[in-house]
């Protein structure tokens, strides 16, 4: 009988589905599991290859943790507000909700072509009212908890999407969206206070299983440096202070920096003698992003304020202050102490500007270069810091500062607060409300959801305002509190929002009262398991576990962190190896692999590709090599039909114990790819060997979790009760993994002469005489003498012999 995958494939898909195979139970005796995947953004091109590949991962590790007895809840959903559906329908003159509608669709049909064992019970969608109430909840209650603020900040403008992004947005000072230019201005925008959880976000990590590349990368992007903050007079009469993590080095300070954007430019700007050389500066960097500013490779720009100077705290000698954008006012104190000697950008702008270079840290030569590996050694140049090591150093000028009223210990994160408006249609509405009289104020509780509403034209305002502020009958409302005049916020929120807590909602979709209920989290209490890729490290997984934080602070989560265990994997690359895209044409569907090759093919070659952790480059060969591994199975089950071996056949059952323990082991690990080598040399043995049912039945069950609908099907061929998806995890038996007998090379005066088979542990004497019964033996020896032999247990055997004596 002919391998009809596209027949078996719908079969099976639609006998679970209408099983409810999959579906999780809140009230379940069993032990549970909870296996999560960031769900997608559900685009107008669909799925490509890139998806299932994580899919793929945990979806084995769900369906072997059923088979291993545990009530397992691997849910789905769509994060589905967002720029490019909004854009999409401004394009097309079509309403978000119709696109989302249609994309959700399309990306639903997709995941059940590729038979995922998802509980299609739980779906949720980040734009259904019933699910951004809660959205809107949370934002209430940061609000009311003094974590959600309003701020006239400098902000990341995209020039083309027209809207407020987030620092972690821009990428190489693009947009990541669109990749337009990203430019800075100034406006009023709604911010979480991240920063208030930095410390618990790093030091937190520590009892996680975490893969340490995740880890490294959560504790560099909140940044955390110990040093100090110190204070410098000015000539202008105000103290500007700056944080420094090597307050040691203060003596060697020899000029400031100041953001172009700093407050006190402003109160000094009279004192100025090159007032329009500053200004013309301050302008060229409001047009740059972040990233533009910070870029290490950049020439180092700069104006120097003439008319004012500072005053070194501890030389009392005074030294210029430049403005500069590098420097960034989000960032520290907006200012920094320059020390050449002892810093590579620090050592390029002195020698630019003509600026004193001098030496804190004894060694390197700094008339060649800064001398940066300062980290360790003897002060000098310090005055009474002289002759210290620097970490001694460190230790008695943050202590001599704080005596002198200078400056104090301090902690400083690189994380910024999280800028939290977007000025478009297509988000979650702000439940706040403007009133003269109370300032800002939440909306009752009782009226949430607050809606969207419909609107003429989607597209933000030429003043770069939400769409939502031309709503004149919605904008306009009454204050909550006094019933005075007052205003609805018009800007949404970020796609972000809805994506920072929807696991919790898997656990209780369609509770009304509560984003999840008291039996269900108490249940579930969080994630086990869950994999992400590394690009959402410092976004999606960072603003997660601080809003997850914060419902725990206020009693809703039982838990401080809602994953125990966060794996990542690497990217399918087009052919040539490069990043698959629609520009290069090398965009993969997997639509067209699953009507050429089968969904249990694909699913099996983006799991043989490679190691799952690193980037693999697609091959169109390789996919025919892993439906040929399939037919190899298929005819493997047709022929066991014909066995009347009961039980395992014992040429086999060595080799079916080590697989299944080789398989299993390899699933936790997410070594897939070596777990599939393992089935492929099972199915070679078993061919050569023949087999019986039951070392089919075996196989099945441990190639169930990464290809179903073809074992499923061969297992009711088979004879098999109930489905192979629900049968228990094999289990092996360590003393039937050892081998009846072993290859053993034979050696004669050291050089191989063949292999003989003798029996697993016989005695050396044993061993010798099947050796030298051996027809190549005997005739490389005849005329010979043994004089001794030397043994390696269950390997080899090395015959020493020479000439017999006349």
């Amino acid at each position: 009988m002919k391998y009809d995958f596209g027949t078996i494939e719908k079969k099976w898909q639609k006998i679970w589905e209408d099983k409810k195979c999959y579906c999780a139970s809140n009230k379940s005796e069993k032990q549970k599991f909870y296996a999560l995947i960031e769900f997608p953004y559900p685009s107008g091109e669909g799925l490509h290859v890139g998806h299932p590949r994580p899919y793929t991962a945990m979806d084995i590790i769900a369906r072997k943790r059923r088979m291993q007895g545990f009530n397992v809840l691997f849910p789905i959903g769509y994060d589905a507000f967002g720029l490019p559906t909004e854009n999409y329908a401004i394009k097309h003159k079509m309403h978000p909700r119709e696109v989302t509608k249609r994309n959700i669709a399309r990306f639903t049909s997709q995941l059940k072509m590729l038979g995922y064992s998802f509980d299609w019970d739980r779906v949720i969608d980040t734009t259904d009212p019933e699910y951004y109430k809660w959205t809107q909840w949370i934002f209430i209650k940061l609000f009311e908890n003094g974590l959600a603020y309003k701020a006239k900040i400098p902000v990341n403008w995209c020039t083309s999407c027209k809207c407020v992004l987030a620092n972690e947005e821009v990428v190489d000072g693009v947009c990541e969206r669109c990749g337009s230019e990203v430019v800075r201005k100034e406006k009023s925008q709604w911010m979480l206070r991240i920063t208030a959880y930095a410390e618990r976000l790093i030091n937190d990590l520590d009892g996680l299983d975490f893969i340490e590349r995740v880890k490294t990368q959560q504790k560099n992007w909140i940044g955390r440096s110990t040093g100090a903050e110190v204070d410098f007079a000015t000539t202008a009469g105000d103290t500007l202070r700056v944080f420094t993590t090597r307050p040691d080095t203060l003596f060697g300070a020899t000029y400031m920096v100041m953001s172009p954007e700093h407050a006190l430019l402003k109160k000094w700007f009279p004192l100025f003698a090159n007032k329009e050389e500053i200004s013309a500066y301050q302008e060229a960097a409001a047009r740059k992003s972040d990233f533009e500013r910070t870029e290490m490779a950049k020439e180092k720009t700069g104006v120097e304020l003439k008319g004012v100077k500072a005053v070194n705290p501890v030389t009392g000698g005074e030294i210029p202050i430049f403005i500069s954008d590098y420097v960034l006012a989000t960032y520290g104190t907006g200012a920094i102490m320059a020390v050449p000697g002892h810093d590579e950008r620090d050592w390029e702008f002195a020698r630019k500007f003509g600026l004193p270079v001098i030496e804190v840290v004894r060694g390197g030569n700094i008339e060649e270069a800064a001398f940066t590996d300062c980290q360790t050694g003897i002060m000098v140049n310090s005055g009474f810091l002289n002759g210290l090591s620097v970490e001694d150093a460190k230790l008695k000028i943050t202590e001599w500062l704080t005596d002198k009223g200078l400056g104090e210990r301090k902690v400083n994160y690189k994380l910024r607060d999280w800028v939290f408006s977007r000025q478009r249609y297509w988000g979650e509405p702000i439940p706040l409300v403007f009133c003269e009289k109370c300032g800002w104020v939440p909306i009752p509780e009782n009226e949430l959801p607050l809606l969207l509403p419909e609107v003429e034209s989607y597209e933000t305002t030429d003043n770069g305002e939400s769409p939502l502020s031309a709503m004149k009958e919605w904008v306009e409302t009454s204050c909550p509190s006094c019933g005075a005049p007052a205003r609805r916020e018009t800007d949404t929120m970020p796609q972000w929002a809805g994506s920072s807590w929807y696991f919790l909602r898997y656990m209780d979709p369609y509770n009304r009262n509560a984003l999840v209920g008291k039996e269900a989290i108490d249940y579930w209490n969080r994630v086990d398991w869950y994999n992400g890729g590394m690009e959402h490290t410092t976004l999606h997984l960072l603003y997660s576990r601080f809003w997850h934080k914060f419902l725990y602070d206020i009693g809703v989560v039982p838990t401080s962190e809602p994953y125990s265990k966060r794996t990542s994997h690497g990217m399918i690359l087009g052919e040539g190896g490069e990043k698959m895209s629609k520009s290069r044409g090398n965009v993969v569907n997997p639509n067209e692999i699953v009507d050429e090759y089968g969904a249990d093919t694909l699913r099996l070659y983006i799991m043989f590709i490679g190691d799952f952790e690193k980037a693999a480059p697609w091959s169109s060969t390789a996919v025919k090599g892993c439906k040929r591994f399939l037919d190899r199975v298929w005819n493997l089950g047709e022929k066991a039909l014909d066995s009347t071996v009961q039980g395992y056949s014992p040429k086999n059952e060595s080799i079916i114990n080590h697989t299944i323990k080789k398989v299993g082991e390899d699933i936790e690990s997410m070594k897939f790819n070596t777990a599939i080598a393992s089935l492929m040399s099972l199915v070679n043995e078993l061919s050569d060997n023949g087999c019986s049912r039951a070392d089919v039945k075996t196989l099945l069950c441990l190639l169930s979790p990464f290809a179903p609908h073809i074992a499923e099907e061969l297992w009711e061929m088979l004879g098999g009760e109930g489905l192979c998806c629900e049968q228990p995890w094999p289990s092996y038996d360590e003393s039937k993994m050892v081998d009846a007998t072993k290859v053993i090379a034979v050696q004669i005066n050291g050089k191989l002469k063949t292999t003989i088979t003798a029996p697993t542990d016989c005695s050396d004497g044993e061993l010798t005489e099947l050796a030298l019964s051996d027809e190549k033996v005997r005739r490389a020896t005849d005329g010979m003498e043994l004089s001794k032999t030397i043994i390696v247990k269950n390997k080899l055997i090395n015959l020493i012999v020479k000439p017999q004596k006349s």
